[in-house]
């Protein structure tokens, strides 16, 4: 078989994939470069590249042009929006994800959140830590249950029925839906209610957004979203940082209509000390964890160098984006 050329353009491979990777093709490490595109030996090695592997970097249209040559990119995430899916689509690059192997871990995530937030645990941790357990706490610092709290899941995917699975069999929630279609086989598993978003938002305890981001979900949570939750609601964002309207939703947690939110993904990341969603009790905040432990960075790695190697070789990788 021809070697072609691949660059890793961001940390999330080990020394084994970078094998696996040149055993059958040429590869050019820039895994440990803060800003690649300012390298010119990085844009050197763009010019002949045949695939491209990593993470978080932004691929439009101008910098995708610098790859002539390309014919696949292996993104180890999930989600695409750092990447110009109609521009590659026309240049006929293939472009693949790592979905599946971060279901399970991304769903723990969430409720994670939806326990730290209910039961206060980040911020009365915090005064353990800071020596400020001095009597036993009162009703100021009291939580909320979970269990028998109604859910309500925004965008019904794979990582939101993981969810629902640990609401319903777990906890005895009553699982509530919005998504583009319905889900009739996990509605009869969870005894699931398919509502309208305006519906599902009056009527849930705990809302988690699980949406992708397009178009259509950006600000999905917005002023008038966060208005139509119950009082006392406890929003949770595992989804991406721009399907949320960040300043309306500090507008409702300060006006005391929401008890708390839980978020694990940002606007714009990292956030900084002096970001509005900081520093604040009523919020826990993740720097984006969603799928980082050992395993399944591990699972995700291994299925992006597999999409790679596949795409190279003419084959059909194991999990290619779908538009």
């Amino acid at each position: 078989m021809t070697q072609k050329e691949i660059v890793i353009f961001s940390p999330g491979l080990d020394a084994a994939h970078i094998s696996r990777l040149g055993e059958r093709h040429v590869v050019h490490d820039f895994s440990d470069s803060e800003s690649p595109f300012d390298d010119a030996d990085f844009n050197a090695a763009l010019a002949n590249a045949h695939g491209l592997i990593g993470v978080r970097q932004r691929w439009d249209a101008e910098r995708l042009a610098l790859a002539p040559k390309l014919e696949a990119v292996s993104s180890i995430s999930v989600g695409v929006d750092n990447y110009d899916v109609d521009t590659m689509q026309a240049r006929g690059i293939t472009l693949c994800h790592s979905p599946d192997v971060l279901t399970e871990t991304t769903a723990d995530t969430a409720f994670a959140l939806i326990l730290a937030t209910a039961r206060r645990v980040v911020e009365l941790a915090n005064r353990v830590r800071d020596g400020q357990w001095h009597q036993p706490i009162g009703p100021a610092e009291f939580g909320v249950d979970v269990h028998h709290k109604r859910l309500g899941i925004v965008g019904m995917g794979r990582i939101g029925a993981a969810i629902a699975r640990r609401a319903h069999f777990g906890f005895a929630m009553p699982v509530a839906y919005h998504n583009r279609s319905r889900a009739p086989e996990l509605e009869a598993e969870l005894d699931a209610d398919y509502l309208d978003f305006d519906a599902l938002l009056a009527t849930s305890d705990f809302i988690v957004s699980t949406v992708p981001l397009s178009p259509a979900t950006e600000n999905l949570f917005d002023d008038h979203a966060f208005a139509q939750m119950k009082p006392g609601a406890i929003f949770i964002n595992i989804a991406r940082g721009a399907v949320v309207d960040e300043t309306a939703l500090v507008a409702a947690l300060d006006r005391g209509h929401l008890r708390a939110a839980g978020l694990d993904v940002f606007r714009g990341e990292p956030i900084s000390a002096d970001n509005p969603l900081a520093g604040r009790d009523d919020i826990v905040a993740l720097p984006h964890i969603g799928s980082a432990t050992v395993e399944t960075r591990a699972a995700m790695a291994d299925l992006a160098v597999d999409n790679l190697l596949a795409a190279l070789a003419g084959e059909t990788p194991p999990a290619v984006f779908k538009p």
